[in-house]
């Protein structure tokens, strides 16, 4: 497949211009890092923002940084942790889990609205942009929001396009919100719970006054070899709440809330080294990824944290692999790719009043399966009206969401 990198938005944007003149679709794309997400993309060329590097704003007294769409996420990382700052959403690497070889972009990772384990505190990806510079499907520069917190300029366009995986414009610069980063964290093990079990701490821990920002349950297989639960004994799992602050808080509060969880089951408090690399690995979804195979799906699961555990038995029944991040409200799974077990994966994720996403599949299945919850009459209808105003000709990105759109 042809490939263009446009090193600057007026060459991007006549790149699009030219494309929708000869009604030529395009994959958008920024390092492919998150190439195997969703449908495949059924295109001629691809249009890439990866030679769209570099920050252009840092302001570490406003807690504001711009950069363009193809700086990796560990550059803009490195920026931020010089001045004891970083990204609040604590957004996910998953080019191992994905099979890729490539860094993630600010502008891949914002245009699927990825999250970390700090989304159950701190909130999603699209809620802390405050302003972004884009092309539309006709090749028309567009802005929205601005560069201080405070801002009410024109329409919200961000948060309509944060999540839109390059189907609607393509981004060419982000601007951020970022906040101190914390000078310790820590974290509670709870070893020997099964999964309800599991949950049931972590409730209790996210309900408890010591202002948790994380908190994970892994099964046994999912939890070996992970930072700090070397030697502990975690059948048939382990439930995991971390506390990040200032040093003298983080050590009382770890204390208080290890006695309060020690009703459920053998407790460790991991420490702050152990503690950022054991949620590192959670975050980029690793103790799925090293058993993830070229015949093999993901998938990514969002339901209530109550119904987890649901979700967990129906990936096990189907012969999968999964841990729970978010409180029990984000199942990660992984199992042989076919639609049998896609479909069972996805009928018990409605049932459980939940959503999700194929994450990863080979493209035969990919191409001929839904990547995402089938809309509704009324919403797809209104998801056409508006990829229509943003992109009349449909050449970014078709198909990649939903077929046909």
């Amino acid at each position: 497949m042809a490939a263009t990198a446009p090193s600057d938005e007026a060459e991007l944007a006549a790149g699009i211009a030219a494309a929708r003149a000869a009604g030529e679709p395009l994959l958008i794309s920024g390092n492919a890092s998150k190439a195997p997400m969703l449908r495949p993309v059924q295109a001629a060329r691809t249009l890439s923002t990866r030679n769209l590097t570099g920050i252009t704003l840092h302001s570490p007294a406003e807690l504001v940084l711009s950069a363009r769409a193809g700086t990796t996420l560990s550059a803009i990382e490195e920026a931020l942790a010089a001045h004891g700052q970083h990204l609040i959403a604590e957004p996910p690497d998953l080019h191992a889990l994905l099979g890729t070889n490539s860094a993630p972009t600010i502008g891949g990772t914002v245009a699927a609205n990825l999250s970390g384990p700090r989304r159950i505190a701190g909130g999603a990806m699209r809620d802390h942009v405050l302003g972004i510079r884009a092309v539309n499907g006709e090749g028309t520069a567009i802005r929205s929001g601005g560069r201080v917190l405070k801002n009410v300029t024109g329409l919200d366009l961000c948060k309509l396009i944060a999540g839109s995986h390059g189907t609607l414009a393509v981004m060419t610069e982000i601007t951020l919100k970022v906040l101190p980063a914390p000078e310790r964290t820590g974290t509670i093990a709870v070893a020997g719970l099964a999964a309800v079990a599991g949950v049931a701490a972590l409730a209790a821990a996210l309900g408890s006054p010591y202002a948790v920002s994380a908190a994970a349950y892994l099964p046994d297989g999912a939890a070996e070899a992970l930072p700090g639960l070397a030697g502990l004994v975690v059948h048939p799992g382990v439930a995991l709440a971390r506390i990040e602050e200032f040093a003298s808080s983080v050590a009382y509060r770890t204390e208080r809330l290890a006695a309060e969880l020690a009703r459920f089951g053998t407790t460790r408090a991991i420490d702050d080294s152990a503690s950022r690399a054991l949620w590192r690995t959670i975050r980029d979804a690793l103790p799925l990824a090293a058993g993830v195979g070229e015949a093999d799906a993901v998938w990514r699961i969002s339901v209530p944290p109550s119904q987890g555990p649901r979700l967990a038995a129906a990936a096990t029944a189907v012969g999968g692999r999964w841990f729970m991040d978010w409180g029990g409200g984000l199942v990660w799974v992984a199992a042989p790719a076919d639609e049998a077990r896609h479909r069972s994966l996805t009928e018990a994720a409605h049932a459980a009043g939940g959503v999700w996403m194929l994450l990863r599949a080979p493209d035969a299945l990919r191409a001929s399966l839904s990547a995402l919850p089938p809309l509704s009459p009324a919403l797809e209808r209104l998801t056409r009206r508006v990829k229509a105003a943003f992109d009349p000709a449909g050449i970014l990105n078709p198909g990649r969401m939903y077929a046909g759109i």
